[in-house]
């Protein structure tokens, strides 16, 4: 299975998961339309599904003019139905989702919002966290509460340490900057910041990262307990 990352927006990342045998492609949280129709008509990608990890516009804005123009299927949590117009397929927590192409495991992650939700691929050790896990980073609390939060990181802290992880934005230099105030001799940040530095200057993408890069370098996941959880998220409101 074949990920291509496709910038939307300003700053947002939207992801086609393609089955190379015969080009059948998923995408995750389609921002805006024209990109994605762009690089599908471009490389004959037959669009299937919209997998949609949570609600907001910046995720789910090109969903209507895709499902209009490909007639594509629609994934999102069941508690989503009324947030995420003309939804086709519901899915639950800890539900394997599954057609002939593709098998994601449904993980419910909310905090940033209550129906946010995380599709891994086991088989290819691939997760698409949406706003809740960044690359050195996490979402803000909009819906939720940190205990939710905290509690769905540390669902995601379980992935094997070898996944891949893709999200919804890029916002990893400037995370990266905030785990290196409160972690200054950290030496695997310090050695990620390099690597994102270099990619940033060659116009590349910081993704995806992985679970064990996270669990080294990300402030967020190293948090011991949920009252230093709570605090760092309250400061990197304000930074």
């Amino acid at each position: 299975m074949k990920v291509e990352i496709i910038k939307c927006l300003q700053d947002n990342y939207s992801y086609l998961i393609i089955n190379e045998k015969n080009q059948n492609a998923c995408v995750i949280d389609p921002s805006e339309a024209k990109p994605i129709i762009d690089f599908v008509e471009k490389k004959n990608i037959n669009l299937k599904f919209i997998l949609n990890t949570h609600h907001h516009y910046d995720h789910i804005g090109g969903n209507n003019e895709l499902k209009k123009k490909y007639g594509v299927k629609i994934v999102g949590f069941i508690n989503d139905k009324d947030k995420i117009p003309k939804i086709d397929i519901f899915v639950e927590n800890n539900q394997t989702w599954m057609n002939e192409d593709f098998q994601a495991k449904i993980i419910h992650i909310p905090g940033h919002t209550l129906g946010h939700i995380c599709f891994y691929f086991s088989k290819d050790k691939i997760a698409f966290t949406g706003d809740t896990l960044f690359s050195l980073g996490c979402g803000r609390i909009f819906e939720g509460t940190y205990e939710q939060m905290f509690a769905s990181l540390n669902k995601l802290k379980k992935l094997p340490i070898d996944t891949k992880i893709y999200c919804g934005h890029e916002y990893t230099l400037k995370n990266s900057m905030f785990c290196l105030q409160y972690e200054k001799n950290n030496k695997n940040l310090e050695k990620k910041i390099f690597e994102i530095k270099d990619k940033l200057k060659n116009n590349l993408p910081t993704l995806p990262s992985t679970i064990g890069e996270e669990l080294a370098c990300n402030i967020f996941l190293r948090a011991k307990n949920l009252e230093d959880f709570s605090k760092l998220r309250d400061l990197k409101d304000n930074f």
